[in-house]
């Protein structure tokens, strides 16, 4: 138990400190603050001896299980009644963009080369919800850290790109407030990037976008378990070709769960929240709880990024994140005309 106390110190000192600085300077996301200062200190010679030493467990334990702990609590902004309230051509919609925008980068990201579990993990931040469905997808598959890190450094970033691109295309594209905030919440990854991209066109807007997200994060079990399910399926596959002594049993080892526990418990809470059993006061602390741990997860996998490796193959990560950028706004886009 001690061996982490140190690790995830560094990761709640990393997490106050980002949330600092979006207080100070609000047009600085959080999630991209916490990001840069977990690489930061991965980086720093005062302190990269320690991330990589001593605060190593504890940031493998901030990464992982509290990035677990912060999906789960993500189900409690779910309610099935608002979502039934958008209608059916707006679920069919969201659904199109989200396996549109999941294949067509999956596909792209093998294309041009990038390795590892890299296409599948970026795919799904743009698919779903940017740095939660990274986290969910990797726990799920068992990704390696690298991976996961250098492609929540491509989707934050990107997602951090729309606040600023998006507002200025509402009218050039001749999109109306309730439309924009459509279009934002199918288009852009992460709950708090959609809200301060909405933001600019108003409440009516927001109110839209938040729904629209949701919609999208409702996705993200049935997304695990696809993934999960195609996994195992390619390792029996595997092990029926090269490994002909398990042909009876499929393959060695355990397999991986259809649906892991944290996905069961983010649908749990979506049904909790959608009972109307808990009150503002508990969904507000639920959600600030989220926050928290999603920050101080995502300091610890900031530290994992090692910038001498994520150089080598960061250009063919950028054009693949600027393409996956496009993908999404291009589908959602026609998406809301056809649909409002």
């Amino acid at each position: 138990m001690t061996r982490i106390v140190p690790g995830l110190t560094a990761a709640s000192v990393g997490a106050a400190a980002a949330w600092a600085v979006h207080w100070a300077v609000p047009a600085v996301p959080a999630l991209t603050a916490v990001m840069v200062l977990g690489v930061a200190a991965a980086h720093l010679p005062v302190v990269r001896d320690g991330m990589r030493g001593v605060a190593r467990p504890g940031l493998s334990v901030a990464s992982k299980r509290l990035m677990r702990l912060a999906v789960v609590l993500l189900g409690a902004n779910l309610s099935l009644r608002e979502l039934r309230e958008v209608g059916l051509p707006t679920l069919v919609m969201v659904v199109g963009v989200v396996a549109v925008t999941f294949i067509g980068t999956w596909w792209l990201g093998h294309r041009i080369g990038l390795h590892g579990d890299q296409p599948l993990l970026i795919a799904s931040g743009y698919a779903i919800c940017g740095a939660s469905a990274i986290g969910a997808v990797s726990a799920a598959t068992g990704s390696d850290e690298d991976d996961a890190a250098a492609s929540l450094a491509v989707v934050t970033l990107c997602g951090t790109l729309a606040i600023a691109v998006l507002p200025l295309l509402q009218h050039p594209l001749g999109l109306d407030d309730l439309q924009f905030g459509r279009w934002v919440g199918a288009s852009v990854h992460d709950v708090g990037q959609v809200v301060a991209t909405a933001s600019t066109a108003g409440p009516l807007a927001v109110g839209d976008a938040i729904v629209v997200k949701m919609m999208r994060i409702l996705l993200l079990a049935p997304l695990v378990a696809v993934v999960t399910l195609s996994l195992r399926r390619r390792r029996v596959l595997y092990a029926n070709r090269y490994l002909p002594d398990s042909a009876g049993n499929g393959l060695h080892g355990k397999r991986p769960a259809l649906v892991p526990v944290f996905v069961i418990g983010f649908v749990a809470m979506v049904g909790l929240r959608s009972t109307g059993w808990l009150s503002e006061g508990v969904l507000v602390g639920m959600e600030m709880a989220q926050q928290i741990l999603l920050s101080t997860a995502l300091f610890g996998l900031g530290t994992a990024v090692h910038l001498p490796t994520l150089t080598r193959t960061g250009g063919r990560a950028a054009v693949l994140g600027l393409s996956a950028w496009i993908v999404v706004a291009g589908v959602s886009y026609a998406g809301v005309l056809v649909t409002t």
